[in-house]
């Protein structure tokens, strides 16, 4: 392996420790009580060694997420129905209980999702992600306002699809139980969108039997 692709690696095992570092902390003790100055400790790193991986403490959290921002992107970029793709993309996501879907009642992914949507100040860095996942979309949906405003659309239902899932599942609802309404809801949802952008998704095929 070249020494580039070595400090490369050697990267990002470092951001990984210290975001599971972290999250462990946190998930202890609560995000509020615990200190960057106490996670770097833990982490056996110095505190402006760790502050030059993540700048906000808020960002040890999201980066378990960080591979999403752009997810919608790639998906709408695999061909030239871009809604129609994301909309298998979640059914699909529904199907395996990816955690992205709210859709998983693994403890681990319960409690950081409590973490996440539990504490203020993750919520609201949490909106600074969900605005670059936006504008990551309308990039690959064109450009303009037309575009903008089918990307806000989008990641709107991805996102309230996945939060009526997870309170549901918080609530005490077993994932068998809950994934026929999450199927049904994110069709519905998605027929609508297909509804509202005609051009996004592919037309419908026509009846023969008429």
């Amino acid at each position: 392996m070249s020494e580039t692709g070595l400090r490369e690696r050697k990267k990002r095992r470092m951001y990984q420790v210290l975001s599971d570092t972290a999250v462990r902390l946190f998930l202890e003790r609560g995000f509020d009580a615990v200190s960057v100055a106490e996670v770097a400790a833990a982490a056996e790193v110095s505190k402006p060694t760790l502050f030059r991986y993540f700048p906000a403490k808020e960002d040890l959290v999201l980066y378990r997420i960080a591979d999403h921002e752009d997810e919608a992107a790639r998906v709408a970029g695999q061909g030239p129905a871009p809604l129609d793709a994301l909309r298998r993309h979640f059914l699909t996501g529904l199907e395996r209980c990816d955690p992205v879907t709210g859709l998983n009642d693994g403890p681990e992914v319960l409690a950081f999702h409590t973490l996440l949507y539990g504490t203020p100040a993750l919520v609201a860095r949490l909106h600074g992600y969900l605005e670059r996942s936006e504008a990551a979309l309308a990039e690959a949906l064109g450009s303009g306002l037309e575009a903008r405003l089918a990307a806000g659309q989008i990641i709107a239902v991805r996102r309230i699809l996945a939060r009526e899932n997870w309170r549901r599942i918080a609530a005490g609802e077993r994932v068998a139980d809950v994934r026929p309404d999450a199927v049904r809801a994110a069709e519905r949802a998605f027929d609508q969108l297909a509804a509202g952008l005609p051009h996004l998704a592919r037309p419908p095929r026509p009846d023969v039997t008429q």
